[in-house]
């Protein structure tokens, strides 16, 4: 659990310090930073979309995860707790739901979370992890600087997710293959890509109601297995 603990460690310091220097911003700066954070938000989504991967099964999973998605509606429980978060949290400044959702999805949809919290759980290998800690840290600072405390409280996503992986690394290191991260990690990255486009103000993608696309790939390789 090292490797995690000093993920969140990373993300909750460099929030904290996002956070401090945000009354330096005035509101054309802060709307300016955004977008820009927003537009390479977007090409690491392009970026990861553009890995070699099963392409049906991607689109496969998509509307899949979209149609579970809006049967269980994450979306509304998400935005609901996001209310709850806002109220909490209210006169601390930013935008504490979608600080807390985008960065959730950034923090732990990618091959890095999931390949270096296995790493960290079956080896003791923290490296993977310990170099995710300072591109996570320094998102933060940038993240949290325009969009609030709702970063920092990422964090706790990520320890759950990513401890959850190093804890059950002996039994998951025959489900998640190469060949399943390769397939989680495009479906994610079509996730962050719509968080980069909803910042943008271009479009108003449910992307909570997606999630359980990251799953499918997982569910497809097991049942192939048995085939």
């Amino acid at each position: 659990m090292i490797g995690t603990l000093v993920n969140v460690a990373a993300i909750v310091a460099g929030s904290f310090a996002g956070i401090m220097i945000r009354g330096m911003n005035t509101e054309k700066f802060s709307d300016t930073v955004i977008k820009g954070i927003a537009l390479c938000v977007v090409l690491i989504g392009i970026s990861g979309a553009l890995e070699e991967a099963n392409l049906l099964l991607v689109i496969f999973s998509i509307v899949i995860g979209g149609v579970i998605g809006e049967v269980i509606d994450i979306d509304h429980k998400l935005i609901r707790f996001g209310e709850r978060l806002e109220e909490l949290f209210k006169g601390r400044g930013g935008k504490v739901a979608e600080g807390f959702v985008s960065c959730t999805l950034i923090y732990c949809v990618g091959a890095m979370a999931i390949v270096g919290a296995l790493e960290s759980g079956l080896k003791g290998d923290h490296s993977t992890l310990f170099a995710k800690s300072v591109l996570d840290g320094v998102s933060a600072i940038i993240f949290a600087s325009t969009m609030g405390i709702g970063v920092m409280i990422s964090a706790i996503s990520v320890l759950i997710y990513q401890g959850a992986i190093t804890l059950g690394a002996g039994f998951l290191k025959g489900i998640l293959t190469q060949q399943v991260i390769s397939d989680m990690s495009v479906v994610g990255s079509l996730l962050i890509l719509g968080i980069g486009l909803n910042i943008l103000g271009v479009s108003k993608i449910k992307i909570a109601n997606l999630l359980p696309a990251i799953l499918v790939p997982v569910a497809y390789h097991l049942i192939m297995g048995m085939i």
